[in-house]
C-alpha cells in the first residue's frame, strides 16, 4: 500500500523536486516514509527558519521553487518570516506542513502544536494555503502550486496535511497533467507599446528581478533602442560592465534625474517598492509620465498603473518589442547617457559607502561568476545602491523587500546546493549572522561550501548611525558579538580571521580552494 505521505514524495519527484529542507518531528513522521525511499535529497537545518531561507535561496539560484517541510504549529510559524521575504521578493516556495487531525481542528483541546485556525493564519502569508483532506486532493494541490509559480508573480504556497490522513491509502495517484503556460504576449498591446517606442528619442530601461533570466533579450532591446538600463537590487548582474548598464539604485538623485530625462521609461519585471526607487523615504520619486510595464501578474500591474500595461514573462514581452523596434532604430547617445549617470550616482554615494562597494568588489574579482548571497549589513546596503555584479541574478540579499535579518547563511547554503558548481560567498554583519549562526553546521552537513564572510562591525551600526542622525541616544545597538572564528572551528570548519579588507581577495582564493565550508572574520572599524 502507499500512503499519502508516501504519494506525495512521488509527485514532487514528477515535478522535478530534488532538495527539500526541513526539520523531521512527530508530526511530520508519516511525510519521511517516502522520502527515505526516494531520490530527493534532505537537508536539515538547525531552524526551521533556516528551512524557509535554504528553500528561498535554493530557488533564487536555480529559478526552481524551493521545497521546506515543517511540523505541525511552532514548524510553520518559525518558517512565516522566511516566507515573508519570499512574498516580498516574488520567489517560488512551497512549504508542506503537518496540522492536527482533523476532528480536533479549530477546538482549542489542547494538543500538541496547536494553534486556533493554522489554515487561516497561513492564508493571510502564503498566496495560497490549502489543506488536503484526501488522497484525491493530492495531485490537484501540487499541480495547483506549480502552476502558481509559472503563470504570475511567484511566491510561498502552503499545503497541509493532517495527521491522520497521511498515512491513509493513496494507490495508484498521479501527478496532474501540465497545463502548458500560455502565451500571455497581447499582440495588440505589443503594436501599441511599439509606437511609443518608435516615437522616444530619450528611451530608458528599468529591470527588476522578474527580468533576471531574461538578459539576452533585455541586451538586444537596449542595444536597438540605445537605451540606458538602471538595474535595481534584484536585477543586479543584467548586463555587466555593458556601457549601457547603470548599476544604481533609483533612489539616488542622479538616477532620478536620468528616468526624468527620459521621454519613455520600460520597466520590466520591477515593483516600483520604496525599498529600491525611495528608500530614503523622501518622497523623490516621479512615476515617468510615459511608461510601459512588464509584469508576468494582473494584480502587480493593478498596483502602479502605466501608459502601457503588458503581462508577460519579461523575455517573452522584451524579445517582441525588440522585434517590433528592428535594427539601427537607435537614438544615439544612451551610452553617454548611461556613463554620465554611473559616474554621478557613485559619487553621489561618498566615500565611505564607495569603500563598501570596494570589500564587494573584491569578492567579485577574487571569484569570477560567484553567487554573493548578503543580508542586511553595511557593505550589502552600500552595493545596493551602486554595485556592477558578474552574473545574472547572482546578487541577492535581504536588505531590501521584507528586510529579515539572518536571511544569508542559510540562503547561501541553499544557493550553493542549487548551483554546486559556482563558488556561492555569504556577506554578513556580525549582528545579523547570530540570528542564524548555528547553520555553520548545516552546510557542513550537506557539503555546502559555502564561504561565509562576516563583516563584524561589533553591533547593528546601520541602526546606530541612523539614531545619531536622527537625535536619538542609541540604545540596544551593541549586542557583544561572539568569536566567530572559534565558534566555526567548533563546528569543523576552516577560518581566517583578517583585519585589512585588502587581504580578502586572497582568503576567498584559498577559501574556495577546499571545496568545504568555510568561515571568514573580516574585523572593520
Amino acid at each position: 500500500m502507499t500512503t499519502i505521505g508516501e504519494a506525495l514524495i512521488d509527485l514532487l519527484e514528477a515535478y522535478g523536486v530534488d532538495t527539500v529542507f526541513g526539520i523531521p518531528g512527530v508530526h511530520t513522521i508519516e511525510l519521511y516514509r517516502g522520502l527515505a525511499r526516494s531520490k530527493i535529497r534532505h537537508v536539515t537545518p538547525r531552524h526551521e527558519q533556516g528551512a524557509g531561507f535554504m528553500a528561498d535561496g535554493y530557488a533564487r539560484a536555480s529559478g526552481r521553487p524551493g521545497v521546506a517541510f515543517v511540523i505541525t504549529g511552532p514548524g510553520l510559524t518559525n518558517t512565516i518570516t522566511a516566507m515573508a521575504q519570499a512574498r516580498a521578493d516574488s520567489v517560488p516556495m512551497l512549504v508542506i506542513s503537518g496540522v492536527n487531525a482533523r476532528a480536533t481542528l479549530g477546538k482549542g483541546l489542547g494538543y500538541l502544536h496547536e494553534l486556533p485556525d493554522q489554515l487561516g493564519m497561513m492564508q493571510k502569508v502564503a498566496l495560497s494555503s490549502r489543506r488536503v483532506t484526501e488522497a484525491a486532493e493530492l495531485p490537484g494541490a501540487i499541480s495547483e502550486a506549480f502552476e502558481i509559480f509559472a503563470s504570475r508573480r511567484p511566491g510561498p504556497v502552503h499545503i497541509e496535511i493532517p495527521l491522520d490522513v497521511m498515512p491513509l491509502p493513496a494507490d495508484g495517484l498521479k501527478a496532474s497533467a501540465r497545463r502548458a503556460v500560455p502565451d500571455l504576449v497581447d499582440e495588440a498591446v505589443i503594436a501599441e507599446a511599439s509606437a511609443l517606442v518608435a516615437a522616444s528619442r530619450r528611451p530608458l530601461i528599468l529591470a527588476g528581478g522578474g527580468a533576471k533570466r531574461a538578459e539576452a533579450q533585455l541586451k538586444a532591446l537596449a542595444e536597438a533602442l540605445d537605451a540606458p538600463v538602471v538595474t535595481t537590487a534584484n536585477g543586479r548582474g543584467l548586463m555587466y560592465r555593458h556601457p549601457l548598464n547603470v548599476p544604481a539604485s533609483p533612489s539616488l538623485k542622479a538616477v532620478r534625474a536620468l528616468m526624468a530625462d527620459a521621454d519613455l521609461v520600460i520597466a520590466a519585471g520591477t515593483e516600483f517598492g520604496p525599498t529600491d526607487y525611495d528608500m530614503y523615504g523622501d518622497g523623490g520619486l516621479v512615476v515617468p509620465p510615459t511608461l510601459i510595464r512588464i509584469d508576468i501578474d494582473d494584480a502587480q500591474l493593478a498596483r502602479r498603473p502605466a501608459t502601457v500595461s503588458i503581462r508577460s514573462d519579461a523575455g517573452a514581452a522584451l524579445a517582441r518589442l525588440a522585434a517590433a523596434v528592428g535594427d539601427g532604430r537607435g537614438s544615439p547617445g544612451g551610452a553617454t547617457r548611461a556613463r554620465a549617470t554611473r559616474e554621478r550616482a557613485w559619487a553621489e554615494i561618498g566615500e565611505a559607502m564607495q569603500a563598501q562597494v570596494r570589500a564587494v568588489e573584491a569578492i567579485r574579482d577574487a571569484l569570477p561568476g560567484a553567487i554573493i548571497v548578503g543580508d542586511s549589513t553595511q557593505p550589502v546596503y552600500a552595493a545596493n545602491l551602486y554595485y556592477d555584479h558578474d552574473r545574472p541574478g547572482g546578487w541577492f540579499n535581504a536588505a531590501t523587500g521584507y528586510g529579515a535579518l539572518g536571511f544569508g547563511p542559510p540562503a547561501a547554503i541553499g544557493a550553493a546546493l542549487a548551483v554546486p558548481d559556482a563558488p556561492v560567498v555569504c556577506l554578513s554583519g556580525d549582528g545579523g549572522f547570530q540570528f542564524t549562526l548555528p547553520e555553520l553546521g548545516a552546510a557542513l552537513d550537506a557539503r555546502a561550501p559555502v564561504i561565509f564572510v562576516v563583516w563584524n562591525n561589533r553591533g547593528y551600526r546601520e541602526i546606530e548611525t541612523s539614531m545619531l542622525d536622527a537625535g536619538v541616544e542609541p540604545v540596544g545597538v551593541s549586542p557583544v558579538p561572539p568569536d566567530f572564528v572559534l565558534i566555526a572551528q567548533a563546528y569543523g570548519l576552516a577560518t581566517e580571521r583578517l583585519q585589512d579588507v585588502g587581504a580578502l581577495g586572497d582568503a576567498l582564493k584559498k577559501a574556495r580552494s577546499t571545496g568545504k565550508p568555510c568561515l571568514i572574520e573580516l574585523t572593520v572599524k
